[in-house]
């Protein structure tokens, strides 16, 4: 029996879509179907369809992944509450675009609202990734403070953007992405891996996220984040840049607005959770990547997922 006392909810960001992803949970429960309908209609075109046949690779283009996902995990969320109303869960937090997830799930962020946020966020994500391209590469087996070193040292003395590389996505204790310019960034992986990583992974994306090379989205998403009607949440949410609960309007809009060029603390907010009693973690929505970062960094704990009907029937049974 889930203990809301002792549960969080998490919210997955990019890397996590899949063709199909939130198909069986529409035909299922009507909930779900509901929410895809309002998003279809929101965004004036069928993100359902797109999220459940594809084509991948525009699924995959972060204009449409970014929405897509918000999506799938609300829909999940709807259903859960439809099942188990009386259920708050004690905290929540999304990983990068899953954070605008976790707004929505504390009532700090209408769905319409935080869907119109996540498409205009995709949309000057490419256009910054188009006019400073870059990559992000995945680091296995090294601390935290020994890539600090090694993207400082990677990067060009001037700390130009086009020359920078960074911790992007502090995930869990030896998993860590980086993320910046393409010469900057092959030097921190060789640099890597002479320093002994386990694996040097560079990952599938045009984009440098999670760092000064998003620079050229961040006036025009201060403005959509400023005029967004955003609440005091009703759940603590636990900023991606703070690592702490946001508890005012002011605090989401300012960790809002710094993600896009800050590191994302996962590692910190899990131990956060779980410095507060948290033993059960969901992850609401697509895949099971959060919950497999939660094991990394402590293996006692309940860890459930919740995108599909099966995954509902566990979850209840």
């Amino acid at each position: 029996m889930l203990d809301s006392s002792r549960t969080a909810f998490l919210f997955p960001g990019q890397g996590s879509q899949e063709v199909s992803m939130g198909q069986a949970l529409a035909q299922e429960f009507a909930a779900a179907q509901k929410i895809y309908t309002e998003a279809d209609e929101s965004l004036g075109f069928k993100i359902s369809q797109l999220s459940w046949e594809g084509p991948e690779d525009t699924l995959n283009d972060t204009v449409n992944t970014q929405p897509a996902l918000l999506v799938h995990s609300i829909a999940a969320l709807r259903v859960f509450q439809e099942i188990m109303p009386d259920f708050e869960a004690a905290f929540v937090a999304g990983h990068s675009m899953g954070e605008f997830s976790a707004l929505v799930a504390a009532d700090a962020l209408s769905f319409q609202d935080a869907l119109t946020l996540v498409r205009r966020r995709g949309e000057l994500m490419k256009a910054a990734g188009e006019t400073s391209p870059g990559g992000m590469a995945a680091i296995l087996g090294l601390e935290i403070s020994t890539l600090d070193d090694i993207c400082s040292q990677a990067s060009t003395a001037g700390q130009t953007a086009d020359q920078v590389v960074q911790v992007a996505n502090d995930n869990c204790p030896g998993q860590v992405v980086i993320s910046g310019a393409k010469p900057a960034l092959e030097r921190a992986m060789a640099a890597a891996s002479e320093a002994g990583a386990r694996k040097v992974v560079p990952l599938a994306v045009s984009i440098a996220a999670h760092s000064p090379l998003m620079t050229h989205a961040q006036e025009d998403f201060n403005q959509a984040v400023a005029a967004a009607p955003i609440a005091a949440p009703k759940i603590p949410v636990i900023g991606n840049v703070s690592a702490k609960p946001l508890t005012t309007p002011e605090e989401i809009r300012v960790d809002l607005q710094a993600q896009l060029t800050e590191r994302v603390r996962w590692t910190e907010t899990i131990q956060f959770l779980l410095d507060q009693g948290i033993d059960t973690f969901i992850d609401v929505g697509s895949g099971n990547v959060l919950t497999g970062l939660v094991k990394r960094v402590n293996r006692k704990t309940t860890r459930l997922s919740l995108g599909t009907p099966e995954d509902f029937t566990k979850i209840m049974g």
